[in-house]
Order: structure tokens, then sequence, then C-alpha cells
């Protein structure tokens, strides 16, 4: 309407002002009347544009569900659109969810997955962090061209369509990109599969390496049957390579790779110390710089390669958190600082590949009570859930690693928890497993994803601003009941001892060759895809 005024008057001539023209009344209720059915017809016509518009997207786009969150002591807030997408590369998401943080500094655009462990459907975590990424747990999931990032994994629960079936393996990159780990080769999600029987196994011949613990060489320890290590994890729907020794040595020339946790990541770092040493023409090229060969104190061991320059390490930290005393009123008792890392990280801080684990010293009767033994500054907990003390531990570790590693040169793993198969008892109350020799068959037997995995998953490893490949391996040893040492831990001289080894069984740790070979498979194939440095290559 304004425009129309401005061109009467550009084309009218200029008159005087006291020469106006005097409108009749009558003349002015018409032109009224033309006004108001003009800007009618605009208004309807705008209406009738914009009802088209939103037509159009609502056939176009898929239904939107919304979350608000905000909070009183923020002032910003997040709102959730999940959403089904398609990328360019023909990968296909079962649920995934953008999130758009609106603040006082402006927009902020995150990825999220929708469908976490258990039974929660159609949910993301949030941490109230705009810096921070999110990780949850859906299989297939591919955004291309990125890098760097965490595998993690869960059991999710879905309908009969499909959506939100999946088991483990999802990549969380630096820059709040989600893939899936299984798409390294194929579409597919290469912790989520079964065992199938695989005769060129194992990598290393049984008894031919000098550096496996004699609590691990269930062979020379007697096991009578072999089936066990004649066994490969095939992931459904595609397949991952061999573990090439000489490859990985390449690729490792001149770095350092280190294992740090309990006894369970000495089982994998033995096993890849006898892995890459049986490519090794010349043995004796491959020695423990300190010239130990008995590893089960608690230490820093190292492996070198003379002919690669590089080393493999195990660095003995059982909880990662500091174990420590305290001294109260009635004397001192050990604690363990939820608050403090173990005094080991000056041994591995400058690693180009560092492989955590924690887990099966927090099942022990003194961290499952929890009563006046986890401590922060110089406060005891009377008492602690398990579960909350491993979390605030984990959170210790994630700071650490985002305060002290650098993202550009160090690669960190965090393996998950190895199953155990105790029956009858506990390892110190007569559980056994002696006598299995298949795995299990049925994935109907398996028991839950564990809960101190689903804390790392979903409440630590989200919050972090460094990429952590999460390697979930607590679904494919849990078929495992076959490869345990059970009672062949150790070699037994009489009768006597051999019977007393029933009561004292080890259905926790693995027997090597075995499992664990599969776990370093597993390294090589998520380092082939997300690696630095020569592993891009």
């Amino acid at each position: 309407m304004s425009l129309l005024c401005f061109r009467l008057l550009l084309i009218s001539p200029p008159m005087d002002s006291t020469k106006r023209l005097a409108f009749s009344e009558h003349f002015m209720s018409q032109r009224r009347k033309v006004i108001s059915g003009f800007s009618l017809g605009v208004g309807v016509s705008l209406v009738f544009l914009t009802v088209l518009l939103l037509n159009n997207t609502f056939l176009t786009a898929p239904k939107v569900q919304v979350f608000l969150q905000g909070s009183d002591s923020n002032s910003s807030f997040s709102w959730r659109f999940p959403f089904s997408s398609r990328y360019s590369n023909n990968s296909t998401s079962s649920l995934h969810s953008t999130e758009v943080n609106v603040s006082s500094e402006g927009l902020e655009k995150k990825a999220l997955l929708g469908n976490l462990t258990g039974n929660q459907k159609n949910t993301s975590l949030h941490d109230g962090h705009e810096e921070h990424g999110y990780c949850c747990a859906l299989k297939n999931v591919t955004e291309s061209g990125k890098e760097n990032g965490h595998v993690g994994n869960s059991s999710c629960n879905g309908g009969d369509d499909g959506v939100g079936k999946c088991e483990e393996g999802l990549v969380k990159e630096s820059n709040d990109s989600v893939v899936s780990v299984g798409n390294l080769f194929g579409e597919c999600d290469i912790f989520d599969g079964k065992w199938v029987r695989d005769e060129s196994k194992p990598y290393y011949p049984l008894g031919s390496c000098p550096f496996i613990d004699r609590n691990f060489d269930c062979h020379l320890n007697g096991r009578p049957d072999s089936e066990y290590v004649k066994w490969k994890w095939q992931p459904n729907g595609c397949d991952i390579p061999s573990l090439n020794a000489t490859d990985f040595l390449e690729k490792l020339r001149g770095q350092k790779l280190v294992f740090v946790g309990d006894s369970l990541n000495r089982n994998m770092w033995e096993s890849l110390v006898c892995i890459l040493r049986q490519s090794v023409s010349d043995k004796k090229h491959v020695f423990e710089i300190s010239g130990k060969t008995e590893f089960k104190k608690k230490g820093v061991y190292a492996f070198r390669f003379e002919d690669y320059n590089c080393s493999v390490d195990f660095v003995s930290s059982p909880f990662i958190v500091q174990e420590s005393t305290f001294k109260g009123t009635n004397g001192s008792f050990e604690t363990l600082r939820l608050d403090l890392m173990d005094q080991t990280t000056t041994t591995y801080h400058d690693a180009d590949i560092i492989v955590f684990n924690t887990g099966h010293w927090w099942t022990h009767e003194k961290t499952s009570r929890g009563e006046d033994y986890y401590q922060e500054g110089n406060h005891i907990y009377p008492r602690l859930k398990v579960l909350d003390a491993y979390t605030r531990a984990l959170t210790t570790w994630a700071r650490w690693i985002d305060n002290n590693i650098d993202a550009n040169q160090t690669q960190v793993f965090f393996k998950g928890y190895s199953v155990t198969h105790f029956r009858g008892g506990q390892w110190n109350s007569g559980g056994h497993c002696h006598k299995e020799t298949e795995p299990i068959s049925d994935g109907k037997h398996l028991r839950k994803y564990p809960s101190k995995m689903r804390a790392l998953e979903h409440v630590v490893l989200p919050k972090m601003k460094t990429p952590v490949i999460y390697m979930n391996i607590s679904r494919l040893t849990d078929y495992r009941k076959d490869g345990h040492p059970s009672i062949y831990r150790r070699e037994y001289k009489t009768v006597e001892e051999h019977a007393s080894a029933e009561l004292h069984q080890d259905c926790s740790h693995w027997c090597l060759p075995g499992v664990p070979d599969t776990w370093n498979e597993l390294l090589y194939a998520s380092l082939l895809k997300y690696g630095k440095g020569h592993w891009k290559s």
C-alpha cells in the first residue's frame, strides 16, 4: 500500500497546500472499501502461499519430535530434532538427531544419536557443555569425510521394523559427527557378529611364544584340547582383515604403543607381542628392555622391536586412578582416590597409541562393598555404590586425557569389559568353567550389557573433547566360555594338586593363543580406519 501511495506522489503534479483536493465522505468510504478489499486479497494470497509451502515441507520432511532442556543456572537451551537421514555414501541411519544449542553466543549444531542401550527408545544424553560431543548407540550410521573417533556400543531394543535394533559399535568424532566403526570394511558393526571355525588360526603356534605368563599358557600347563584356538570373530554383514603383523610393525615404526590397566590388558599385551614377534625373522631382535621374563607384578614393561625402532609396553594400573592410604583417628587404612590419576601417567603420556582398560578389580569385595574406601580430597565416603565410584574414577581419567593428551599425536583406545564365566561361585568361592570346549552358540544365553560400560559409554565418553575409540568386547567375549584357563593356569605335578585346582579356577583371564588375539585383530582394524600418521596410508 505504501508503494502505491509513493507512486501516486511521483506522478502527481506539485500542488499548493491551499489548493489540495477535498474528497467527499462518500468518495472516501468507497476508497476505504477498495483499499480494504485489496488488503484482504493480499492477505488471503499470503496465507495460501504459506499453507502451500508448509504442506510441501511436511510432504518431504519426516516427523519432528522436540525436546526442550534448560536449567535455572544457565540461559542456554537445546532443542532436539530426531530424524532419519540418508548420507551421500548411501549408508542409512536408523535414527539420527541434530541438536541446536541456543545461547547468547549464537547457534551451534551438533550430531547425536538416539536409541540408547537397553529399553530406552529415541533418547539422547546431554551434559550441558556446548564444547562437548555426544554419543549414543546405533547401528549403521555413517557420515563421510571424517577421521578420528571413539568406538562405542550398546545393546538396543527396537520395533519389528528394525529401527533401534543394534548391538555394538559406534565412533564419535571430535568434530561432533558420528559414524559406525562397522563401516571400516563394509556396512556393518564389527562388534556385532558370531564366532566361526577357522583352521588357519592361531597367529602363532601353541607353546611357541616365551613371553606368555605361565597362567595364560594353557597348552604348556597341560590343557588336552586345542579347539579353543580355532575360532574367528565374524561380524555380521562384513569381513575384517586378519592381523598382518609385518604391516602392523611397519606402521608402528618409530612409535610407542602402550597398554594401561589390569591383568586383562596384560593378557592383550602379551597376545600382541607374540603375534608381532612371530613375523620377525630374528627373534633376538624382540626383547623386554629390562630383561624381565615375568610380568605379573605391578610395574612397567616394554618390549622393543629392534628392526622397527618401536616398542609395545604394558603399564600395570588396575584402577587407572590412584591407590592410597588415609591416616584416620584409628590408624591408617587403604583408600582409592577417585579424584587422582595413578602415578604411572608419566610413563605413557607421550605414547603414540594408548589402550586403557579397568573393570575387574572393581568387582572385588572391598570395591564392591564401598565402605570407608573411596576418597576424594580429604573426604572418605562412609559408603558409596561401586557404579558411582567407577563413574567418578573414569571422569577423572577423562579429564586427565583432555588436559594432557595431544589428540593430533596420540590415538586413545578404551577396551571394554571382558565377561567372566564362573559357575557355582566366584573366583574365590569355588566358581568353575572347567571342561568347556565350545563357545555359546545361542545369543539368548548372553548376559546384559555391563552397567559399568553403560556408564563409560553414555556418561563419561560423551563429555570428552578428545576422541576415544571404544572397543566393546563384552558381547564377543560372552560367547567364549571355552577360552579360559580354568584349572590350566599352572602345571600340576601330583594328582592332589590337580584335584585342589578344581577349587581355584581362572574363568576371567584367557588362554594364549586365544580370545585376546581377536581383540588385537579388532585393534588393527580400528587403526587402519582411524589411526594417525603411518596408519593413514
